[in-house]
């Protein structure tokens, strides 16, 4: 680049910014340039680089395919990557919308040797590349040109102070984009309690007059995440600096998928403000007006992989002067998941941060079927609900079925009539891993050879959109791509991680058929903690369907236990 910049014969008075990380993100910019036009008009040039030496196309929307990491990977297309930290930048960098700072990006793969026909400029990314422009080691001329283009006039260096010190706060036109995406959409209505959560959080975030910590406690289907963005939208529109957290990818992934529709090139766009959990241990205290953090049971403390924090609860709480959690007990998997309303508690009483509690009970999936979830909750033995009058079958469907392909084939037939439905497993069987040629569910690791079945667990190297591409159907997912989802149908295999004791008549965790060693690491010889997460995932896992369930378990002794607790319940 320093070749470039001298050969493009642009100022000196030009600013660069080298490696210059997008606030709020773990993201860098590899080059910036500012300066003005010949028509004396404030711009900055983004330039992202590659070392890449070639590339291959996919069928993916703005993804190619390249070695990186030590494997071929999708990544998203160079043109699209500087379009994406362009966006960003333009729809919250304060000084960059306030002081009509113009933007433009390009890629430039300095290493890269171009071939005939060339896979990065293939059709389908024809429309990224011209807003963004991809150029390769051949073009450097081009590239000159480009950067003189917009910012051969020099004075450069106030847009770069500009730029570099700009409050992080959504631009008014990001927030109208982002409010049309729920217009007219029944999904996001607010019903009941939903509505008496969503306006407790809107009136404390409003007016709190200190720092405010709201607790939103709820099961499967009472509506959190419809009530978590309303709140986000309107709390936009209040022209607040709010960010929406999930800490489980897959949701996140679905979550943003469902809100972008048709719209191209949205999703990256959206994550300006939907994120995941790990990156706020470096933020500001009292950095975000509003943290709305989704499915906080699965926030994570110390030692996890890749957060390099100390406990991601805390990093809410200290970087938001207010901050609303959407939280269930009952959904913590793992012994490193943090997010318990006790934890929040002691964390606010730390920062001073005043606590408000909110409960959801009314059941908004599963048909309405609450009945159904309480015999869950007292079948595995999670809690005694007392509750045994059963449910309306005509409005959310229970069966057991006998064998894991009666299963499948139940579930494919919900798929053929146009439901929305998976197959779900416990982590009950080994997941290949990628060095072992397992990127793509290549290979079928839950096998039960007595019943002559073998299916694959999701894709590794796409598994957050396995919950929204068809072509994923044919896999199986577990709770980490499922959790936080809802299908219209699920069917699920219990395996023998969870087990019936026909003698002490109990529900109970088996630790060599749990294979997931981070959820059972430490737990070997505490069995009870152990069936508590175990048992939580099955609770999760059952509550996935609005329309239906369907169940086959592994354990002959638990299928005949669930079925006898079917003979005594009224359905």
């Amino acid at each position: 680049m320093e070749t470039a910049l001298r050969k493009a014969d642009i100022p000196g008075d030009c600013g660069v910014l080298v490696e210059y990380n997008i606030p709020s993100t773990s993201k860098r910019i590899d080059f910036i340039v500012t300066g003005h036009n010949e028509k004396d008009e404030a711009n900055f040039v983004i330039v992202e680089l590659k070392q890449w030496e070639s590339a291959h196309a996919t069928n993916k929307e703005e993804l190619v395919a390249t070695y990186v990491g030590g494997a071929v990977r999708d990544v998203p297309h160079p043109s699209y990557q500087a379009y994406s930290y362009k966006k960003y930048i333009t729809d919250m960098n304060e000084a960059v919308y306030t002081k009509n700072i113009q933007s433009y990006s390009c890629a430039y793969l300095h290493n890269y040797q171009v071939r005939d026909p060339e896979p990065l400029l293939s059709s389908q990314y024809a429309e990224i590349i011209e807003d963004t422009p991809v150029f390769f080691s051949r073009d450097v001329n081009r590239l000159e040109a480009f950067i003189r283009k917009y910012v051969g006039r020099g004075s450069g260096k106030e847009i770069l102070y500009q730029i570099e010190n700009g409050k992080i706060r959504p631009s008014k036109k990001f927030v109208e984009y982002i409010t049309s995406m729920f217009q007219g959409n029944q999904v996001y209505t607010l019903l009941d309690e939903q509505q008496v959560a969503y306006a407790n959080i809107i009136e404390h975030a409003l007016n709190a007059e200190g720092k405010k910590t709201i607790i939103v406690n709820g099961g499967p289907g009472t509506g959190k995440s419809v009530v978590a963005m309303n709140a986000l939208v309107k709390l936009l529109n209040e022209e607040m600096n709010i960010q929406f957290i999930a800490p489980n990818a897959s949701f996140k992934e679905a979550l943003i998928s469902s809100l972008c529709g048709s719209r191209k090139y949205t999703k990256k766009r959206l994550s300006a403000i939907f994120s995941g959990s790990g990156k706020y241990y470096n933020a500001l205290d009292d950095e975000f007006d509003m943290l709305i953090v989704d499915e906080a049971h699965r926030l994570k403390g110390k030692g996890t992989y890749m957060y390099k924090g100390e406990s991601q609860v805390e990093d809410m709480i200290r970087s938001s002067r207010c901050n609303v959690f959407f939280i269930d007990d009952f959904q913590r998997i793992r012994p490193n998941d943090e997010g318990t309303v006790e934890k929040i508690i002691e964390v606010a009483d730390k920062y001073g941060s005043e606590v408000v509690k909110v409960d959801l009970i009314a059941q908004f999936r599963c048909a309405g079927a609450e009945g159904f979830l309480n015999w869950v909750e007292h079948t595995l033995g999670i809690s005694d609900t007392a509750n045994f009058d059963g449910w309306d079958q005509e409005t959310f469907e229970f069966k057991l079925v006998d064998t894991p392909n009666g299963l499948k084939d139940v579930v494919d037939q919900r798929i053929e009539e146009g439901f929305k439905a998976r197959l779900l497993a416990g982590y009950a069987w080994n997941w290949t891993s990628e060095k072992e040629g397992n990127s793509n569910a290549e290979i079928d690791d839950i096998v039960m050879e007595e019943y002559n079945f073998s299916m694959p667990w999701n894709s590794r190297n796409n598994s957050y959109s396995w919950a929204v591409d068809p072509d994923k159907s044919g896999q199986i997912g577990c709770i980490h791509t499922s959790q936080g989802l809802e299908f219209d149908y699920v069917g699920v295999i219990i395996g023998n991680d969870l087990k019936y004791d026909p003698i002490s008549m109990k529900v109970y965790g088996s630790y060599d058929d749990y294979k997931d060693s981070a959820g059972k690491k430490g737990l070997k010889n505490k069995p009870t903690e152990l069936t508590n997460y175990i048992q939580n995932i099955y609770r999760v896992l059952l509550s996935r369907g609005m329309k239906g369930c369907y169940v086959f378990c592994q354990d002959e002794n638990l299928r005949e236990y669930l079925k006898s607790r079917l003979l005594n319940t009224k359905i």
